[in-house]
């Protein structure tokens, strides 16, 4: 039992399907990782394996911490560069037959560091998939004046034609800073009118809104409930966004 539990919101148990949380993993040690979990997994679903972060680690310690998130119900997943340098090197066939030696049940598939034709990006979710992994896609570039060229209505049939292909997400880019990019302007604020589009045209079940500041947070739970959809969460913030969710910091304190 939590302690003074009968203060706080209730939030609804995993595996959930709205107010997820995607936690960035830039590569924690497996028994830091194991710790944070101890304490804080269970308000944690999804855990990406940063860009190309796997590489630099060896398989064991890969397979251990894949196989600790599983045993507290988290999907852990590749990060999208990964799956893009497959690409680019003709590799797919070995990048998929490796993630699942590692444990990997979901992969992340983005074109944000390359160019692939979105026919071709849709193709390689349906392989994704037909392959046995649950596929989480990005929408956006990682360059700033590479992100300004896609137009809102780009985004959203991206989007849309992603979740035809078997996305069970689409990711809004945001990077890990949060600003300059995407629905973020160069301070970091969102950009409400372009939100309202994509939530008219998308929803908001099936949207990952990448949203790593504090701020950030506070703006889509006050705008869309506790059970809207945020990832690229920092390690460190984990407790900190459930409380935002709770209503238990300042921000949100008897605004939900």
């Amino acid at each position: 039992m939590k302690s003074f539990e009968f203060l706080s919101i209730q939030r609804e148990n995993k595996p959930r399907n709205k107010g997820l949380t995607m936690v960035l993993d830039k590569g924690l040690g497996l028994e830091t990782a194991a710790s944070l979990m101890d304490i804080s997994g269970e308000y944690v679903d999804y855990l990406k394996f940063g860009w190309g972060t796997s590489i630099v680690h060896e398989q064991e310690i890969i397979k251990s911490k894949v196989e600790m998130y599983k045993s507290h119900n988290i999907t852990p997943y590749t990060g999208g560069t990964l799956f893009e340098l497959a690409y680019t090197k003709d590799k797919l066939n070995e990048f998929f037959e490796e993630a699942h030696n590692l444990g990997f049940e979901a992969i992340e598939i983005s074109d944000g560091s390359t160019t692939i034709p979105h026919e071709t990006k849709l193709e390689c979710i349906q392989n994704a998939v037909d392959n046995g992994f649950e596929v989480l896609s990005e929408v956006g570039k990682k360059n700033p004046v590479l992100d300004k060229e896609l137009t809102i209505d780009e985004r959203i049939s991206y989007m849309q034609a992603e979740l035809d292909a078997g996305s069970s997400l689409v990711i809004v880019e945001a990077r890990e800073g949060g600003k300059n990019i995407g629905i973020f302007d160069k301070q970091g604020n969102a950009k409400e009118d372009e939100i309202d589009i994509i939530l008219d045209n998308v929803g908001s079940q099936k949207i990952l809104w990448e949203a790593p500041n504090k701020d950030q947070q506070v703006f889509f739970i006050l705008k869309l409930g506790n059970t809207v959809n945020l990832g690229n969460i920092s390690s460190e913030d984990i407790t900190s966004l459930e409380t935002l969710r709770r209503g238990l910091r300042g921000d949100t304190f008897g605004k939900l």
